[in-house]
């Protein structure tokens, strides 16, 4: 008799921020996002000089649990899901633990978009909603064995999920996703008629 199975299944995480620790106020949390966008004069010039839509403190600022104490109830939210996602993941971390390496703003206007990209150096990386207007797109990931199909034939319009090459995910205001750091993902454009915000992160084991 046949039998077919699933090989080195790429796992995804979603989940409502609540679901563990102390709930954040999505008002407060995007009040401190334009607060620090505003006055982030370096992070505005690095969105400018590479052509950056909108506005990203990836480049300019690694202090925002230090900043604004709301940052710093996120992250032991996110502490709490991540070890969760770290366990499913059956990952054998031995005496080091997986610990916040770094946390960033994204602000997309209307138009944005953010390309494909993987987080290389980390292990498990995500994205925490803030707003998320109608049209404003969903998260796009990519079958991280596309590189190796170029005489593959195109997938079935009503495919699987888990046997699409694409997989498009729409989180909610006070989602949260996480994966591992290697697979690649974007950002769609932006079709909505106001900024999608959102605060991204990696976690590294130390």
């Amino acid at each position: 008799m046949s039998d077919i199975t699933s090989l080195f299944v790429t796992r995804l995480y979603q989940a409502a921020l609540s679901e563990r620790g102390k709930p954040v106020d999505p008002t407060e949390l995007e009040a401190s996002c334009w607060s620090i966008a505003e006055d982030d004069e370096a992070g505005q010039a690095w969105c400018d000089e590479n052509g950056y839509p909108g506005y990203t403190s990836y480049a300019s600022l690694t202090d925002l649990p230090y900043r604004f104490p709301i940052f710093k109830d996120l992250v032991r939210v996110l502490d709490k899901h991540v070890k969760a996602f770290a366990k499913d993941l059956e990952f054998d971390l031995g005496d080091r633990k997986l610990k916040l390496e770094d946390i960033w703003i994204n602000i997309l206007p209307p138009g944005g978009i953010h390309t494909g990209h993987l987080h290389p150096h980390s292990v498990i990386s995500g994205t925490t909603y803030v707003a998320v207007p109608s049209g404003a797109g969903s998260i796009k990931f990519e079958d991280p064995r596309l590189a190796m199909m170029m005489a593959a034939p195109a997938r079935k319009k009503d495919a699987r999920p888990e046997m699409r090459t694409f997989s498009y995910v729409s989180p909610a205001v006070g989602d949260v996703l996480l994966w591992e750091s290697w697979l690649r993902h974007e950002v769609p454009i932006n079709m909505a008629d106001d900024e999608r915000i959102s605060i991204s992160f990696n976690y590294s084991w130390e």
